[in-house]
């Protein structure tokens, strides 16, 4: 008996969508969006992230006004669902539970739409609910925060925590559209405001040496949250992104290599050891500065390069500094050991061990293992050079 074998090619396409006020009557872009073709309207079910509501008064009744508007259209099966934002979501998979019994009740099909409003982990988690359901129904992520505008929420990634580890449950699968909206940007404390351009900073380094050096010339902007340069971070970093998932040549993370993932292994420990305390793009910055710190020792990254990549996360207003109860390596088998998250970073994919590290701005290069010693000193060199920031991860460490 001879074998068969059989390629199969499954094309995605997905828009990432940039608007203001999407939920006003005279914006038609989500009515646009979520529509099946049929003479029937659309079944919606809305998850809606509960710290958002907070910050946009009326945005529930906002939703199920403009569905009513447009009814010839949209069929919202049932009030919006309101969930905690933030880490916690993910935490528990009583959420995804309370999506799917939603789903079953209002008979929610493969050709209805769960749209997800809210940070990247309500996304991840609503994602996750979506993917599951009937094996895949249509996701509409309306990020609403800078870090998912920009990276979580235009990716196809979705997943929720267990076992005490970061996205240990969760698939691949892209959404049906992303719709942007920069109003609910307006609300953002500055602490969120600012916690998103850590992954701008970091796809720059490893992609755009123009956006990093744009990223300079702006920092001051950015900080005094002028609208229109994050306007521009945010479409360039999606952009960068989506190009990197699209041309990679590995959209499902399927390989030992995540080079996007530049500076996570020590942020996605670092945001478990502080119980969540740490945002994400906090943890990102303070993961960019030790890894780069770990090339330069290595002397693999140019002093200047270096002293530059520093001084921009500092500048954009980030604490660098490994908080201190964590500076003292304790050996990998460890789970309460930062370095703990070389083993976990590893495991989440499989194969060796692959991290990026700098050879200069733009230019990434993958290793296969970390020197203990040498990630000893890096963590040093930054509490002894890193300049104190306002920021609250700063005052955290």
């Amino acid at each position: 008996m001879r074998d068969i074998r059989q390629n199969l090619l499954v094309p995605f396409q997905y828009t990432v969508h940039f608007t203001r006020d999407l939920f006003s009557h005279d914006n038609d872009l989500f009515r646009r969006v979520v529509r099946n073709g049929s003479a029937r309207p659309s079944k919606v079910l809305c998850v809606v992230d509960r710290g958002v509501c907070r910050g946009r008064d009326g945005l529930p009744q906002r939703i199920v006004d403009y569905c009513a508007r447009h009814a010839r259209l949209l069929d919202l099966v049932c009030p919006p669902l309101i969930v905690p934002g933030g880490e916690r979501v993910k935490n528990s998979d009583a959420y995804v539970a309370r999506i799917l019994e939603a789903i079953h009740r209002h008979g929610i099909c493969r050709h209805s739409y769960l749209v997800a409003i809210g940070g990247g982990a309500l996304l991840d988690m609503a994602g996750f609910a979506a993917a599951t359901a009937h094996r895949g129904i249509r996701l509409v992520r309306v990020p609403t925060t800078v870090l998912s505008q920009n990276d979580s929420g235009v990716g196809v990634k979705n997943s929720i925590n267990a076992f005490g580890k970061k996205n240990f449950l969760g698939t691949f699968v892209p959404p049906h559209s992303v719709l942007n909206d920069f109003a609910f940007l307006d609300t953002l404390s500055d602490r969120d405001w600012r916690a998103g351009t850590s992954e701008a900073v970091k796809v720059a380094l490893l992609r755009d040496p123009r956006f990093f050096r744009w990223l300079e010339r702006n920092a001051a902007a950015l900080v005094a949250r002028d609208s229109r340069a994050m306007g521009w971070l945010i479409r360039r970093c999606a952009e960068l992104h989506i190009r990197h998932i699209a041309t990679a040549h590995d959209p499902f993370e399927t390989d030992s290599s995540r080079p996007l993932d530049f500076g996570h292994w020590a942020a996605h420990k670092l945001e478990q050891l502080t119980s969540f305390r740490l945002r994400h793009g906090e943890a990102v910055a303070i993961g960019i500065a030790l890894d780069s710190t770990y090339s330069r020792l290595i002397g693999m990254l140019p002093e200047g390069d270096w002293r530059r990549i520093l001084k921009l996360l500092s500048r954009l207003g980030f604490g660098l500094r490994v908080p201190k109860r964590f500076q003292r390596l304790t050996g990998r088998d460890d789970p309460n050991s930062l370095e703990h998250g070389l083993i976990e970073f590893r495991e989440h994919l499989g194969g060796e061990l692959t991290i990026m590290l700098l050879q200069g701005i733009g230019a990434g290069v993958e290793v296969h293992d970390i020197d203990d010693r040498i990630l000893s000193e890096s963590i040093a060199t930054l509490d002894r050079v890193a300049p104190e920031s306002g920021s609250t991860s700063a005052k955290e460490n």
